[in-house]
């Protein structure tokens, strides 16, 4: 079997080039009107039509997400759309609803269909089902254990196999949810998850003829995050789900900041490339905690056992924080966008798409004009000129440790 795929998201064209910059080999996307990350999504068509022509420079690849739950209303709005996307050139459409496949293979039928896992495959019959249907790739639900991966390429060894190695998990079956529908109004269904299950909560007993009378259940007296599941986190497992016939490994995130975007997919494309076996992760799960987090899981990969929650808060405390982004370098100078403080004296790590991470401290900060400043914060696009012994790719990015727990 050839390496497997490292498959990134992309939330817009800014993070689609990082994915790619940082090592993923495909990447993600979508327009919000069809895809199931509405709010914080800023594809438009034209630019992944920009997206699909620079990846494909690259020798890359894009899969576009046209994975609703289309309702009737939906259906000509989606044969539009198909019809533009057809002239796009995608390597791939996730589709969950049947209906649109059948669409898609009418319109497109030169671009593969993907399964999205939203379509809740979880057993080799129902992967046999939608191979025959023409379906290329089953990105499998995350319910799916490693026995269970084994049968199905067994059992189905043509169709391809992808599987969630890295993110947010969903408290509900392969996220198909009504929490948000519930209490905002916004479909999970129809891509635009208002995440309540990351909520604090109270819960309480009723009894129905006492409807004014309820028994209050918590852990504490701050209440629990009981739905708040931890983040799946499967590098030790590469190999394994490699060897049970997985082809590509696909990371959670459209939503997340370009910085957990490069910092992830460096690290997954670090181990996919060691020509050494690996036997302590401890230093690239380490490097992953340095981005934002729930604290990790394993999610269903051996067992619906060892899933875990955190039900004492919604994040874990990352000790890091992302600083800044270079976007140029010339002549011993970095021009850099601050995204949060940074200030003369400051150690700083340096982490480049390819090379080795750096530590460098700060020594002098100039402001767009070139004038000499102390600090810098971030937002309003801002800008700083860093001097920097040594040259720096453009999109290396900046972190500072916030306390000395990491």
């Amino acid at each position: 079997m050839n390496k497997p795929e490292l498959l990134a998201p992309a939330g817009n064209l800014k993070k689609l080039q990082y994915a790619l910059a940082f090592g993923a080999d495909a990447v993600y996307c979508g327009i919000p009107d069809f895809s199931l990350r509405v709010r914080i999504n800023q594809f438009d068509l034209k630019s992944l039509k920009v997206g699909i022509d620079y990846a494909h420079k690259l020798g890359k690849k894009v899969y576009v997400t046209t994975n609703i739950f289309a309702h009737n209303k939906h259906l000509d709005k989606l044969e539009k759309h198909l019809k533009i996307l057809k002239t796009l050139k995608p390597d791939a459409l996730i589709i969950s609803d049947p209906g649109i496949i059948k669409l898609a293979q009418k319109i497109c039928p030169k671009i593969e269909i993907h399964l999205s896992t939203q379509a809740n495959c979880t057993n080799w019959q129902s992967a046999k089902f939608w191979y025959d249907q023409g379906v290329k790739r089953i990105i499998l639900g995350r319910e799916v254990t490693l026995k269970e991966i084994k049968e199905i390429h067994k059992k189905v060894p043509k169709v391809q196999l992808e599987v969630f190695v890295h993110g947010a998990m969903c408290m509900s079956y392969s996220g198909r949810c009504l929490l948000s529908k519930y209490y905002t109004n916004r479909s999970a269904n129809l891509g635009d998850c208002t995440q309540p299950c990351r909520w604090q909560f109270r819960h309480f007993i009723g009894e129905v003829t006492r409807p004014d009378d309820l028994l209050e259940i918590e852990e504490d007296d701050r209440g629990t995050y009981i739905m708040n599941s931890r983040d799946l986190c499967l590098i030790e497992y590469l190999d394994q789900l490699k060897k049970a016939g997985v082809m590509s490994f696909k990371i959670e995130g459209r939503a997340k900041s370009i910085y957990y975007l490069a910092n992830t997919v460096k690290v997954y494309r670090e181990v996919i490339d060691s020509k050494k076996t690996i036997k302590d992760f401890k230093t690239f799960i380490a490097e992953l905690k340095k981005t934002q987090n729930r604290g990790y899981t394993k999610g269903f990969l051996f067992g619906k056992e060892e899933v875990e929650q955190e039900v004492n808060k919604s994040h874990d405390d990352c000790a890091w924080e992302f600083c800044g982004e270079v976007v140029d370098y010339k002549d011993g100078v970095a021009k850099v966008q601050v995204h949060n403080q940074l200030k003369v004296g400051d150690r700083v790590e340096l982490i480049p798409p390819k090379e080795k991470n750096l530590d460098m401290r700060i020594k002098t900060l100039e402001d767009k004009n070139y004038q000499e400043i102390q600090e810098a914060h971030g937002g309003q696009e801002t800008i700083v000129y860093l001097a920097m012994k040594e040259p720096v790719a453009s999109r290396t990015l900046l972190r500072r440790r916030l306390s000395k727990k990491a």
